[in-house]
């Protein structure tokens, strides 16, 4: 429903006091939620000896916790309809809270797996719906702005993960990693029955798309899976990777081919990518993200394994990009309101390639200022690329429309995400068989060779494979070109009607 500002073109306040609130309550929900997902990276070893299992089932509480968010993901337009935003967001929360605790107090490896999975049905959930209430109380005169507010949880996570993992384990007990979840989320939990208004738009009437369920979840679950099987080392030609992509690309065909024929009421609403706004948005998002998240996967492995750092000391690192990004972020969220998207995303792309170009020089001993610098560089690209691409996608939607983009465009960044990850582990396997001939192509045979230029062979290998972070990055050019340009504010004619203008040059 249009406001009356926005119906008469007056500019609306940057943030009112509803809206305030409403951002903080997401912002301190969404942001332990993503810190979850890597914060326990750290931790391996440690989960291992305290449980006396092998790495390898050690690895299936992150795996548990990244299938679980993926396949609760889709549930969420859905369930917004049915319930409203303030019920979902106060029963994911306590789900998450729920999970956290018992995580903590696991007796054994299979609890924790099983915990996990608990943890991240709730978690799944809570940065969608988040978003959607945000999306759907700023309107398109204020998206960038709030948008920037978003991008923070989804950015900070990341990056501050691997960090107070580190100084967890290295000060505090293992369990600490979950237990830290509940004050915070007890906050937000608190603030979310004071502030949040009550849910006034459900649909009692919406009916779960169960079909659409069955082969969206699982087709996503088995595409992030293979993808991360890529990422942990196996090749493209192992049956952990081609047989688990390949049955999710056939479950996400079959899923698409469906929803085409079920239109609007399909779990997710394929009819939103008719939208040249949103559609543009979400294909330089998932290009974009992917370059991103394989540099923040590779860079603590780089720091690890050819300088011989910490897990802590490498997490720090990375914190320049959250630096960068906290200081271009709200600007570039109130200049999206003014200017539109399309010049901030391709301004914040070219200067992320920037600060990633240097990673591509990488050496054994290059200095860490020099990548300290180029990291802050990416991050500020970053915050001003990320709110302005997420404020395109939802500009020139309809606020009916808001649920289903956000569950769309979270379940593609996911996909993203694991991609890129995947791209650079493979790509630096292929570098490292180039650089060790004899070695197996694995970074433990690789960092297992002594020789005198070993390092140096090891710190090209990374170098050679961000070049592949930098040309995914690049192709986001395309998409971004072709982003709408900037609705201007709507107007009432003098009959009555509204229209709205929109600046579409290139």
């Amino acid at each position: 429903m249009t406001t009356e500002p926005e119906r008469s073109g007056r500019p609306q306040p940057t943030f009112d006091p509803e809206l305030r609130r409403l951002a903080v309550v997401v912002v301190l929900g969404a942001i332990m939620t993503i810190l979850d997902t890597t914060i326990v990276n750290v931790a391996i070893n440690t989960l291992g000896r305290d449980f006396h299992t092998s790495l390898s089932t050690i690895q299936w509480v992150l795996t548990a916790y990244t299938l679980a968010l993926a396949m609760t993901i889709p549930l969420t337009g859905w369930a917004i309809r049915r319930f409203g935003g303030k019920t979902m967001w106060i029963v994911s929360l306590v789900l998450f809270i729920v999970g956290s605790v018992l995580c903590g107090s696991s007796w054994s490896v299979t609890s924790l797996i099983a915990f996990r999975v608990v943890q991240a049905i709730g978690g799944g959930m809570l940065l969608p719906v988040g978003q959607t209430m945000l999306a759907a109380k700023a309107g398109p005169q204020r998206m960038g702005r709030v948008m920037s507010v978003v991008a923070v949880p989804a950015m900070l996570g990341p990056v501050l993960g691997p960090v107070l993992g580190g100084a967890i384990v290295d000060n505090l007990a293992w369990r600490w990693m979950f237990f830290i979840n509940v004050p915070i989320c007890a906050i937000a939990l608190v603030a979310a029955f004071v502030w949040l208004p009550r849910d006034a738009e459900r649909v009692r009437g919406v009916r779960l798309d169960l079909l659409g369920l069955v082969l969206l979840s699982p087709g996503l679950a088995a595409l992030v899976y293979g993808l991360a099987q890529a990422g942990n080392g196996h090749g493209v030609t192992d049956p952990r990777v081609y047989g688990w992509v390949g049955a999710g690309t056939v479950l996400t065909a079959a899923f698409a081919v469906h929803a085409l024929r079920r239109g609007e009421h399909a779990l997710v609403d394929l009819s939103l990518f008719r939208d040249r706004g949103f559609t543009t948005s979400v294909v330089a998002l998932f290009l974009y993200v992917g370059a991103v998240f394989g540099v923040m996967f590779m860079s603590p492995v780089y720091f690890q394994t050819v300088r011989g750092d910490t897990p802590l000391r490498a997490g720090l690192l990375l914190a320049p990009l959250g630096l960068g990004a906290m200081i271009t972020m709200p600007i570039a969220g109130r200049l999206t309101d003014r200017i539109g998207s399309r010049l901030l995303s391709l301004i914040g792309l070219v200067v992320a390639m920037a600060g990633l170009s240097v990673y591509t020089q990488l050496d054994a001993d290059t200095s860490k200022v020099v990548l300290g610098v180029a990291v802050f560089v990416i991050g500020l690209g970053h915050g001003t690329m990320m709110p302005s691409l997420m404020a395109a996608a939802y500009q020139r939607l309809e606020r009916s429309a808001v649920p289903a983009a956000t569950t769309a465009s979270n379940i593609i960044v996911r996909v993203g995400s694991s991609f890129g990850v995947a791209a650079l582990a493979v790509a630096l396997q292929i570098f490292i068989r180039h650089e060790f001939p004899s070695a197996a192509g694995t970074i433990a045979s690789a960092a297992a060779v002594h020789t005198p230029g070993a390092p140096s062979h090891l710190a090209h290998a990374f170098g050679h494979s961000f070049w592949w972070a930098l040309g995914i990055s690049a192709f986001a050019v395309i998409p971004i070109a072709l982003l709408p340009g900037r609705r201007s504010a709507s107007v009432v004619e003098g009959d009555g009607t509204v229209t709205e203008s929109v600046d579409d040059r290139v």
